[in-house]
């Protein structure tokens, strides 16, 4: 492909992953031959499933680092951009229905939010019960995310007036350490991996995780690319940060009771203390800064926040049943203690 001129690759990033079917494997070998892509067929394809979901992936992570195997121009490839469109479609079509329901109001989604999550999840089973190989699983898993933590809420930022564009950035600095390299969030979390024994390496997971690990990344950089999803974005955003501080506290909580080293202790610590704040900061300075402006985005504010619940739940199902099957969700890259 000599369509434009060459725009070197990432140098240091991720290779490109093992397809898992038929979609993921055209987009993989049109990339790496550095050829068109024809175009996708994705009716009657799982929007849930492995192959869409690592399709997705690859496509969507060419707007972030890139593809070290891969000419950084394929970034606006016009097949490659359609690909990545009819993937989102899909999915989010698939996201879109398995929320829906009768309207709530923003308040009315946010005081179910706090009364939620409860010791019965993950964090909880964690905290209480939770062996040295879960929290490897579980931190294996979240990798796929918390190393671009921040990132794929960031692509709202030009799209929101001003009277929640600040407050939404002052929150964001803090996911960026604030000004200080050593501090960004997802420098914190490779050094958690470092210390737990896992490989800090950005999607160093990739192939080992299933479908169910991607889709709550996929589908906030899905929500985030769209302008017309901003409300989303915003919705998605603040139940994120509200859903932090708990979850990081009892998080901690299991760590301590391992005797895991104060390093791997920090990213959660720093959550429980930054996100209890910011829980503030979204829910009345961000949502209501948006809705001041922009009040008809109300009901995509709810749909963010049922968005994010849906996949979360299905991934906490999924660790929930691996650990209980005397499994882990990453398979066989996760070591043993």
């Amino acid at each position: 492909m000599q369509s434009v001129p060459h725009a070197g690759t990432a140098a240091g990033g991720p290779l490109l992953p093992s397809p898992r079917g038929p979609l993921s494997a055209a987009i993989v070998r049109a990339l790496r031959e550095d050829r068109p892509l024809d175009g996708v067929d994705v009716a009657g394809v799982d929007p849930w499933g492995d192959d869409l979901q690592v399709a997705l992936t690859v496509c969507q992570e060419l707007h972030y680092r890139g593809w070290r195997d891969v000419d950084a121009a394929r970034e606006w490839d016009p097949g490659m951009v359609a690909a990545r469109v009819a993937l989102e479609d899909r999915f989010l079509a698939a996201v879109d229905e398995a929320c829906f329901e009768p309207g709530a109001s923003v308040a009315e989604e946010l005081t179910m939010l706090l009364r939620a999550g409860g010791g019965d999840g993950v964090a909880g089973h964690l905290e209480s019960a939770g062996s040295h190989r879960e929290f490897a699983d579980y931190f294996a898993a979240r990798s796929i995310y918390h190393l671009k933590e921040g990132d794929p809420h960031a692509w709202v930022i030009p799209r929101l007036p001003a009277a929640a564009k600040a407050p939404f950035v002052a929150v964001e600095f803090d996911e960026f350490g604030g000004g200080h390299p050593a501090r960004v969030h997802q420098e914190l979390y490779a050094r958690l991996l470092t210390d737990f024994g896992l490989a800090p390496g950005y999607l160093a997971y990739l192939d080992a995780a299933p479908a169910v690990v991607l889709a709550p990344v996929t589908l906030m950089t899905a929500l985030g690319l769209r302008r017309a999803r901003r409300g989303a974005v915003v919705g998605h955003f603040a139940a994120t940060e509200i859903t932090s501080s708990p979850g990081s506290a009892r998080m901690l909580a299991g760590l301590r009771r391992l005797g895991a080293p104060e390093s791997v202790c920090f990213f959660y610590r720093e959550h429980v203390e930054a996100d209890a704040v910011h829980e503030i900061v979204v829910r009345d300075d961000v949502i209501g800064g948006l809705l001041a402006a922009e009040p008809g985005l109300e009901v995509d504010v709810v749909a963010g926040i049922r968005a994010f619940l849906l996949v979360e739940d299905r991934l906490e199902a999924a660790f929930l049943a691996a650990w209980k099957a005397g499994e882990t969700l990453m398979g066989p890259s996760v070591p043993p203690a």
